[in-house]
C-alpha cells in the first residue's frame, strides 16, 4: 500500500545565465512556449497528476512567479468589460486553488539537492514529487500521471528516465539498471554526470522524480558532488540500500527548454500540434526550410 502523492516541489531559484539577457530582469522559467510560461506547463502538469499542494523554491528576483499565479483583479476587469470571457475563463483556470501554493527561498544557489533540502518543512513525512521547470515533457497524457500510477504498483522512489546517446551521458545523472519490465527499470545505482567511458548505461534521469521524505536525511548532509553542488542524485543513491527505486520511461518528448534550441524546439512542436496555430505557422515555415536548402 502507497501513499497518495499529494505535494510537488518545483525548484525555480536559478538565475537562467544561459538565457541572458532576456533572463536579466525575468525568471528563466516565465519564459514562455507558445503563449504559456515554462512553469504554468509544469504546474498543470502536478496538477493533472492529482496534486494538492505546490512548494516553489525561490530566490531574489522571482516575485513574478508569485504574481502569475495570483488574481489580478485590473486585468480580470479589463477582459470582463471586454467581452474576452473565454480568454478570462483559461486564465482563471489555470490558476490553483487558495491555499494550495506556497513559497520557500533558497538563499544561495547550491544544488538541485539544496533546493530540495530548503522545502523539507513544507512536504514533511510524506512521499512528494519534483519537478523541473525546464524540462518541458510534451505528450497525450503528463510523465507525472504516468509516473504516479507507476509508484502506486511499485512504492518507494520513481524517476523520470530517457535514453540518450552515450557520448551525452556526462550531462545527466545516469542510473546502473537492473530488472527491466516494459516502461519501468530497477535502479540498482545512479552516478552523475558520468563521462562515456564510465556510464553504467545511458538510461538517463530527467526533470521528474517521486521521492521518499527519506530523501531528507541524506540531503541535511550537505555534501557536494559534481560541480562542486549538494547533488540530488547522491543523496537518491543513498537511499537505495533501504527503499525501492525505480526508473520510468515516460511516454511523450522531452524538451529540454534550459538549451537555447531546446527552447525553439518546443515552442515550434508545441505550435505546430495545435490547430489555431499549427496549418499557418506550417506555411510560414516551409519557404523558410525551402530557402535554407537550397
Amino acid at each position: 500500500m502507497t501513499n497518495k502523492i499529494r505535494k510537488a516541489v518545483f525548484p525555480v531559484g536559478g538565475m537562467g545565465t544561459r538565457f541572458l539577457p532576456a533572463t536579466k530582469a525575468m525568471p528563466k522559467e516565465m519564459l514562455p512556449v507558445v503563449d504559456k510560461p515554462l512553469i504554468q506547463y509544469a504546474v498543470e502538469e502536478a496538477k493533472d497528476a492529482g496534486i494538492e499542494e505546490f512548494i516553489f523554491v525561490t530566490g531574489r528576483g522571482k516575485t513574478t512567479i508569485e504574481d502569475h499565479f495570483d488574481r489580478s483583479v485590473e486585468l480580470e476587469d479589463l477582459l470582463t468589460s471586454k467581452g474576452n470571457l473565454d480568454v478570462l475563463e483559461d486564465l482563471l483556470a489555470s490558476m490553483p486553488v487558495a491555499g494550495q501554493v506556497c513559497y520557500t527561498r533558497q538563499q544561495s544557489p547550491q544544488g538541485l539537492g539544496h533546493a530540495v533540502w530548503c522545502a523539507r518543512h513544507l512536504v514533511g513525512d510524506e512521499p512528494f514529487a519534483v519537478l523541473l521547470a525546464d524540462d518541458l515533457i510534451y505528450g497525450e497524457r503528463s510523465c507525472l500521471a504516468q509516473m504516479v500510477d507507476a509508484q502506486s504498483q511499485t512504492g518507494g522512489s520513481i524517476l523520470a528516465l530517457m535514453d540518450v546517446p552515450q557520448e551525452h551521458t556526462s550531462r545527466y545523472g545516469i542510473v546502473t539498471p537492473g530488472t527491466v519490465s516494459d516502461r519501468l527499470v530497477e535502479v540498482k545505482g545512479l552516478v552523475e554526470k558520468p563521462a562515456p567511458a564510465e556510464a553504467p548505461s545511458n538510461h538517463a534521469v530527467v526533470g521528474r522524480y517521486i521521492l521518499q521524505p527519506e530523501i531528507f536525511d541524506y540531503l541535511s548532509a550537505h555534501e557536494k558532488g559534481a560541480g562542486g553542488e549538494i547533488q540530488l542524485t547522491d543523496a537518491m543513491a543513498k537511499t537505495l540500500d533501504h527503499s525501492p527505486m525505480h526508473g520510468y520511461r515516460f511516454e511523450g518528448v522531452r524538451y529540454d527548454c534550459g538549451d537555447k534550441v531546446g527552447h525553439l524546439q518546443a515552442n515550434i512542436a508545441i505550435a505546430l500540434d495545435r490547430p489555431d496555430l499549427g496549418p499557418a505557422l506550417r506555411d510560414a515555415l516551409t519557404p523558410m526550410l525551402l530557402d535554407e536548402k537550397s
